[in-house]
């Protein structure tokens, strides 16, 4: 690879929901740069002075600056963001799957925020949230209108600090208050178990520092329970992404040595580049993870379990087996990150994570604004996926990237699939708690592992009857 890895810009591919990410790439060396529109800088300068001099009261010079900044950048796209000092700390932070906070991976909605999933074993899990939940209010802060950094700024903090959250469950159609007490999250990324004799799962829950050597673990006491395996079940479902390397690694782990894995495209020289099925790509000081599993994993039949909560590296590693026929994808199809963040240093503590390039599986298809459409679609459950229309992607994002090959296009049914799914919230809204908590992954009751454990032994599948590929949506201006 030469100097493609030296140490300076990040590269990173999580989801909406949070601080996910990172590989390093070299540092931009641009011959030179585009004139700069001086009338426009002139304007911006003049209206600095005006605000600066005849607002009605007197406002901060560096918080004008930054917010002009931020509000720049965010016109983008929902994944350029401006760090200033202290998200730039808790963004780093979160590559490493540790950090002080409760615990949750988030998104917007209607302006609030609201719950991904809370991170198994957090304070959060321990509190009852659940994933749809909306946070109101944190504290006494409103949260309608406050960014995703704001908010996330607002539930990290010191250890044993307490943080209450106001949260409305829309299934239940009630707000009520919850006081959290922050420690430090340590995720973990990988979980796995002999699911009966021959066949096994693994899940992966984000792509973060650790997550390859424990991928790797976890799979050799797999083997050393079963060591003639028939079958395995990779879990990627809920998967908001993470870091590229670890994504190019868990590909590795299946595929032939120094194949195409994923390759990215963008303006600049270094967004050009193509990652490959070999130790180069993702290996860290010189260590292989990946030399200690058996040489039967690159041949033993496998299903991968992805849903519309699959995002970036988890779409990266699904494209990746699907394209080279080396997986069957099964379940619903995924959230659509297929966009390159750089994140670059603008001093000692702030930063910009700027959208670069698209990412492409290895046949050269966008993953941008589409995701991965399964082999096998597959219902969450025996009486289908009556809510999963209602499930935010990347094209329901605002100012969405497009996919860079061919307009997107409307989806009539789409409308109608989430009036009636709708519908369906408010009959079930009428259950108790207990009859709407979800089957657990890797559960005994989980439908679609279920599934993917029958394909891999040959048996019937409960294909799913209603659920169709989901077209890119066309962007409103």
């Amino acid at each position: 690879m030469g100097q493609k890895l030296k140490i300076a810009g990040w590269i990173s591919i999580g989801a909406v929901a949070g601080a996910l990410t990172t590989v390093q790439l070299q540092a931009v060396a641009r011959g030179g740069m585009a004139p700069l529109p001086l009338e426009e800088l002139q304007q911006l300068a003049a209206v600095f002075g005006m605000v600066k001099s005849d607002y009605v009261e007197p406002v901060d010079e560096k918080k004008l600056i930054t917010d002009a900044i931020s509000g720049m950048v965010a016109s983008l796209d929902p994944h350029s963001v401006y760090f200033d000092k202290k998200s730039f700390k808790e963004f780093r932070e979160g590559t490493s799957g540790r950090f002080v906070g409760v615990g949750i991976e988030i998104s917007q909605e209607d302006g609030l925020v609201k719950v991904v999933s809370p991170i198994e074993g957090s304070p959060a899990d321990r509190a009852g949230l659940k994933p749809n939940d909306l946070i109101t209010k944190i504290d006494d802060s409103i949260v309608k209108g406050m960014s995703l950094n704001d908010a996330v700024k607002k539930m990290r903090g010191e250890p044993q600090t307490k943080v209450m959250l106001t949260i409305f469950r829309k299934d239940e159609n009630r707000t009520f208050p919850v006081s959290i007490t922050r420690e430090e999250i340590r995720t973990q990324s990988v979980r796995s178990k002999v699911i009966e004799p021959g066949y096994a799962w693994i899940r992966l829950s984000q792509f973060q520092e650790r997550t390859v050597d424990d991928f790797a673990t976890k799979l050799e006491q797999i083997y050393k329970q079963e060591p003639n395996l028939k079958g395995l079940v990779l879990d990627l479902r809920n998967d908001p992404g993470g870091l590229l390397d670890a994504a190019v690694a868990v590909s590795a782990a299946f595929l032939p040595e120094n194949v195409t894995v994923v390759s990215t495209n963008g303006q600049l020289s270094e967004s050009k580049f193509t990652y490959k099925a070999s130790p180069a790509f993702y290996a860290r000081r010189g260590a292989d993870p990946l030399k200690r599993l058996p040489a039967a994993l690159k041949s033993v039949p496998l299903v991968v379990l992805v849903n519309e909560g699959s995002a970036s590296a988890s779409e990266i590693v699904a494209g990746a087996l699907q394209d080279y026929k080396r997986a069957t994808i099964m379940g619903n199809q995924t959230f659509g990150k297929g966009s390159v963040q750089t994140v670059r240093p603008l001093g000692p503590d702030t930063g910009l994570k700027l959208t670069t390039a698209r990412y492409f599986t290895p046949s050269g298809k966008s993953i941008q604004a589409k995701g991965i459409v399964p082999d096998v679609m597959v219902d969450e459950t025996l009486e289908g996926s009556p809510f999963a229309a209602l499930r935010t992607r990347e094209a329901d994002l605002e100012k969405h990237l497009n996919s860079g090959q061919g307009a997107e296009v409307k989806d009539p049914g789409r409308e109608k699939a989430r009036e009636e799914a709708m519908k369906r919230l408010e009959e079930e809204s009428r259950k108790t708690p207990e009859q709407r908590r979800p089957p657990e992954f890797g559960s005994a009751k989980d439908f679609q592992l279920i599934q993917a454990i029958n394909h891999l032994k040959g048996s019937p599948v409960m294909i799913s009857k209603t659920m169709v590929e989901r077209k890119d949506e066309k962007k409103e201006n």
